[in-house]
């Protein structure tokens, strides 16, 4: 089974605008607007081979309906926005869709219809590239309400800019997606096969997998208190939520000044500097 390192997170947002103006602030270059032909709109953060995907609704009335499968990506969007603001999907990345796809059903996941798109994409010295991505929906039985899936670059020349990696708080790469849940044991099987890694290391303060790019620690919402200083999200019965992103290469100290300078809010932790996420559109943000 192939080891899949995170591509990157999708974070669903009411106000895209509002909130690159946000990671701006706390010093990350974000890239101009995209939009979606299925009604979506995006800004990226882009990292060392990951990305973080600032995602909303643009016109949704050309939102395709979902069956059991077909997802919709524009749907399943507005869906999670109804309900709130943050991180909405998890994706990690991939050489082949179709490799993907036979391993899932390997495992025994229910996987959706084959599906890939292409777009323009403006560099940042203004000029238009194409990109496009091979995508593979996969559905995690223990936690319906985010999705999961697959992206293999096609593009990844065209995709990828030094200029959007470069960012002011010194950010450069992921180091780990934080996962909350009653019952990480729970998990472990779907995220087995999510992640090809089948060595996980468990503790009480959870489970924490190493993919090739970036760590993700499953944790019951204590210890994700107790590790990150700041209230844990309020999780439905049995749910989950996606309650973290920390990134590492950033200097603590200078970044804890720059924000003080601009009137936002931080907490040290054990972990690391925390933005919480009660004051960043639902998802804590971590210079680890």
């Amino acid at each position: 089974m192939t080891a899949r390192g995170f591509d990157h997170v999708v974070w669903a947002v009411h106000d895209v605008e509002a909130a690159a103006t946000y990671l701006e602030a706390a010093g990350f270059t974000v890239t101009p607007r995209a939009r979606h032909p299925w009604g979506t709109e995006n800004r990226l953060v882009q990292l060392d081979g990951f990305f973080i995907e600032l995602l909303t609704i643009g016109a949704a009335a050309e939102i395709p309906p979902a069956s059991d499968r077909f997802f919709s990506f524009g749907g399943f969007n507005r869906d999670f926005l109804e309900r709130g603001e943050g991180a909405s999907m998890l994706v990690m990345e991939s050489g082949d869709a179709g490799d993907d796809r036979r391993a899932f059903e390997r495992a025994g996941l229910h996987v959706y219809e084959p599906f890939s798109f292409g777009r323009e994409q403006t560099r940042p010295d203004g000029s238009i590239r194409k990109v496009g991505f091979d995508l593979t929906f996969v559905r995690n039985p223990s936690d319906p309400l985010h999705g999961f899936f697959t992206c293999h670059n096609l593009y990844p020349e065209n995709f990828w800019s030094a200029d959007y990696q470069r960012h002011g708080n010194g950010a450069a790469a992921l180091d780990t997606v934080v996962v909350v849940c009653e019952e990480p044991a729970e998990q472990h099987i779907f995220y087995a096969a999510f992640t090809g890694e089948r060595e996980m290391r468990a503790s009480s303060l959870g489970i924490a997998i190493e993919t090739p790019r970036g760590r993700l620690h499953l944790m019951p919402p204590s210890a994700f208190e107790a590790l990150y200083g700041v209230p844990a999200p309020v999780l439905t019965p049995g749910g989950s939520a996606i309650a973290a992103l920390a990134v590492a290469g950033a200097d603590r100290a200078a970044v804890a000044q720059s924000l003080a300078r601009r009137g936002i809010a931080a907490v040290e932790s054990r972990e690391g500097l925390v933005l919480p996420a009660a004051k960043g559109f639902g998802l804590a943000l971590v210079f680890a």
